[in-house]
């Protein structure tokens, strides 16, 4: 592909800005991450700030790096417009669906750029179903389609048990919203990636009518 679009360019310097500055700064951190209490005491700011901070370098490094080989595919498929308008969108709803999921637990914290990163992602796979990934520790190349299926299992899995410190929910909120604003650009996908699509929908159904079976 050609030079990294300028977009994604100044994505990820917003990124590695706001996260080195909380690095460094603990108030600041704790001004624009998500902390439940405090956005639903009003602070709506939390909602979007929190996504473009990170625990530390791994975590960003992680997400960046992601989004630097799959962003390319959706900007060069839908435009820089419509692409800064898929992430930011993946982001919101990412962490709406985190702050609706655990409502409840006031203490509930979160940072990273996972769902946005997450819903560019599913974007680019569903735009190019057939492209190969593999995973450091299984590197054997798959259809996009077969990880992401995968990978949606394990998120769901992730949100029932709730054992680790990964924001499951804004994972896969992220992913939805991704999906669903690659169909709102790109109507054209529901035909040429059908398969795909319906892939990913019976894993939604299977895991949830399991999940309620098994509690």
């Amino acid at each position: 592909m050609p030079t990294l679009p300028s977009i994604i360019i100044a994505v990820i310097i917003a990124n590695i800005l706001f996260s080195f500055n909380g690095f460094k700064n603990p108030i600041f951190f704790n001004k624009y991450q998500f902390q439940m209490a405090k956005i639903k005491a009003g602070e709506q700011l939390r909602m979007w700030s929190s996504g473009f901070l990170h625990v530390d370098f791994y975590h960003l490094f992680v997400n960046m790096f992601s989004l630097y080989f799959f962003a390319e595919y959706v900007v060069y498929s839908i435009g820089d417009l419509k692409f800064l308008a898929l992430y930011l969108t993946s982001l919101y709803v990412g962490n709406y669906l985190s702050y609706r999921y655990h409502y409840q637990q006031d203490n509930y914290t979160a940072v990273g750029a996972s769902g946005a990163v997450s819903g560019v992602v599913f974007s680019a796979v569903l735009l190019y179903p057939e492209m190969k990934m593999m995973l450091l520790f299984f590197p054997i190349p798959l259809p996009g389609y077969v990880l992401v299926t995968l990978y949606l299992i394990y998120t769901l899995w992730g949100m029932k048990k709730q054992r680790d410190n990964i924001g499951h929910t804004a994972h896969f909120g992220g992913a939805v919203a991704g999906l669903i604003a690659t169909i709102a650009f790109v109507p054209s996908v529901v035909v040429e990636s059908g398969f795909t699509l319906a892939l990913l929908a019976v894993t939604l159904i299977v895991a949830a009518l399991l999940f309620k079976k098994f509690g």
